[in-house]
């Protein structure tokens, strides 16, 4: 038998590949090597295309861009930001009030008890009117003050007529005339005072002379009416008691009103005494009333942190009632403002845009500041677009619809 031998190793170096069997694999080689090439030069030479691509899309994503067909163009009428004369308008809340001058607070001119109340509030009266009697014992004591005045007055002027006869006669001296004439015209004196406190409480002229031709006392004082207005206020009832300069009733002629208005504090220094001011109450459809600034306050309200201003219109009509609601607009000088139509202004999330043409059927929706509308339906830029940008001026709601219509496709 012949021993066993063990395998010999074999070296892949002892037998190399032949040169028909590496030309196939040097192939695969070649081929992978030009794939990796053509990927990594197919990044780098591609790069400014696709970004060259994704600009116009970018562009077309930007939600405030608008583009529209050419055949929609006649919808939308575009116009140029306008510089005009621009007054600055200011609203403030503001209520009809009485003219304080030309109201008066009348009261008791002697103590008593209320007897009679003639007059109610709303009602109007005249110069002279009884609006209510006291029953008073000072004005029967005064009555009587009156009466004895006047017979001492009678008294005086027949003691100073038999003066005059007597000296005539060289009866008497002239220092006896000149005494009597002196206390004839005390007592003349005293007689008118007594008439005038009789008119003080209350009666009339025409009453104190019956009182002095007749001697009948009258019962009652009366409280009447000093000027031609409206009963306002009413604060007695009958049978109460009453003292001199107690108010009874306001007395108010609303020929001419105030129109009191509160003002911030922030704008104090754009009113100015003389100012126009244009006034709407709602409560006659919108009535308007103008009139100038009468009145500024010096000083400013701690609750409100607002000042008062006031301006008086004419009431000949009586439409306006104190109390009413009305709004002031404050008009200021006139300077030169971008503006804009009503029209062309979109509110949107609280704030106020245009639509800015920025190229042919294309639109920006462009936020801006305006100012209060004028009565010519003008609204002043304060912020966001100058004058001469074209802006949509007719059509804009219309053009906002499609932007939205965009947003969703």
């Amino acid at each position: 038998m012949h021993p066993t031998q063990s395998p010999v190793p074999v070296s892949p170096s002892r037998f190399p590949l032949s040169t028909a069997a590496r030309w196939p694999l040097l192939a695969l080689a070649a081929l992978a090597l030009a794939g990796c090439g053509k990927e990594g030069g197919g990044d780098a030479a591609g790069q400014a295309p696709a970004a060259a691509a994704s600009a116009p899309a970018a562009k077309a994503s930007d939600p405030n861009v608008v583009r529209i067909q050419p055949a929609m163009a006649h919808h939308f009428k575009v116009g140029q930001v306008q510089l005009a004369d621009i007054a600055t308008v200011q609203e403030v809340v503001g209520r009809i009030d009485a003219n304080e001058k030309l109201v008066t607070r009348i009261g008791a001119g002697v103590t008593g008890r209320i007897t009679q109340v003639l007059a109610e509030v709303g009602e109007p009266v005249r110069p002279g009117q009884t609006l209510a009697r006291i029953a008073s014992p000072e004005l029967t004591t005064a009555q009587l003050a009156y009466l004895r005045a006047n017979s001492q007055a009678s008294l005086a002027e027949r003691a100073v007529d038999r003066a005059r006869q007597l000296i005539q006669a060289d009866v008497i001296g002239s220092a006896e005339l000149q005494r009597r004439e002196t206390e004839l015209a005390i007592a003349r004196a005293e007689s008118r005072a007594a008439a005038d406190q009789l008119r003080l409480m209350g009666m009339p002229a025409d009453s104190v002379q019956r009182l002095a031709a007749s001697g009948a006392l009258q019962e009652a004082a009366n409280v009447t009416a000093t000027i031609a207005g409206v009963v306002t206020e009413r604060t007695v009832s009958q049978g109460q008691v009453t003292q001199p300069g107690d108010p009874l009733y306001t007395v108010a002629d609303l020929s001419n009103v105030w129109v009191i208005g509160a003002l911030p504090e922030a704008a104090a220094r754009t009113v100015s005494l003389g100012q126009l001011v244009e006034v709407t109450v709602p409560a006659l459809e919108g009535r308007r009333l103008t009139g100038k600034v009468v009145f500024i306050s010096d000083t400013v309200s701690p609750d409100t942190r607002t000042l008062t201003i006031r301006t008086q219109v004419d009431n000949k009509d009586r439409q306006l009632k104190p109390q009413m609601l009305a709004t002031l607009r404050l008009v200021g000088p006139a300077t030169k403002q971008p503006t804009v139509p009503t029209a062309a202004v979109v509110r949107e999330n609280d704030r106020d845009h245009v639509y800015v043409r920025t190229e042919e059927n294309t639109y920006r929706f462009t936020p801006v500041e305006l100012g209060p509308a004028t009565l010519e339906g003008q609204r002043p830029v304060l912020k966001g677009v100058p004058a001469g940008t074209p802006v949509v001026v007719d059509g804009a709601f219309h053009l906002h619809n499609e932007r939205k219509r965009s947003e969703l496709q």
